[in-house]
């Protein structure tokens, strides 16, 4: 007889579930091909997340280590901000709960709103903070950090959301990190 680990089984689902919704967005996926991927019934997913909405909130919960790319000099700002995008985009498909917001962003209001707030919380302001502290003035170091936010997520939708090919990591690492460099230094 298999023992119950609820806390197991509510990873197994949510690791699933992001699977999911990274691959096909919050629409095409139901609670009954999650439930049948992760080896549950359906009415587990109600009781831990009481259903398709609670599930797509719970696997979207993001994180990203933004600030340890901030330990260093500005000079080399881009690579260290480049290697950790690089390493985020090539970890395990599916994985990433940030890429599940991002692709569901445009066919679900909340998560648009929830993909924005985030990231205003999460990189724009505490790369603005950065900036600012290695010695921009407060408009400047907005405005860069704007640039700097508005380019990797359009290279993040056009690479990832609509699935084109992340090409060479190496490469990719260089090319983030000079451009990101670029707008570093206005």
């Amino acid at each position: 007889m298999m023992s119950r680990d609820a806390a197991a089984t509510r990873r197994r689902i949510l690791e699933h579930a992001r699977g999911h919704f990274a691959e096909r967005g919050y629409a095409a996926v139901t609670v009954k091909g999650v439930s049948d991927a992760a080896g549950v019934s359906p009415n587990l997913i109600t009781r831990y997340f009481g259903g398709k909405e609670g599930l797509f909130l719970a696997a979207t919960r993001v994180e990203i280590p933004v600030a340890d790319s901030f330990d260093g000099d500005r000079s080399e700002l881009g690579a260290r901000l480049a290697a950790s995008i690089v390493r985020r985009w090539f970890g395990a498909p599916g994985e990433d709960p940030l890429l599940v917001l991002h692709r569901a962003s445009g066919e679900r209001p909340q998560a648009a709103e929830a993909l924005a707030g985030f990231l205003d919380a999460n990189s724009l302001e505490p790369l603005t903070r950065y900036l600012r502290d290695s010695g921009l003035d407060a408009a400047e170091a907005r405005g860069r950090a704007a640039a700097i936010d508005a380019f990797v997520l359009g290279v993040s939708t056009r690479r990832r959301v609509l699935r084109a090919e992340l090409g060479d990591p190496d490469e990719l690492r260089e090319w983030l990190g000079a451009t990101i460099q670029r707008l570093v230094d206005g």
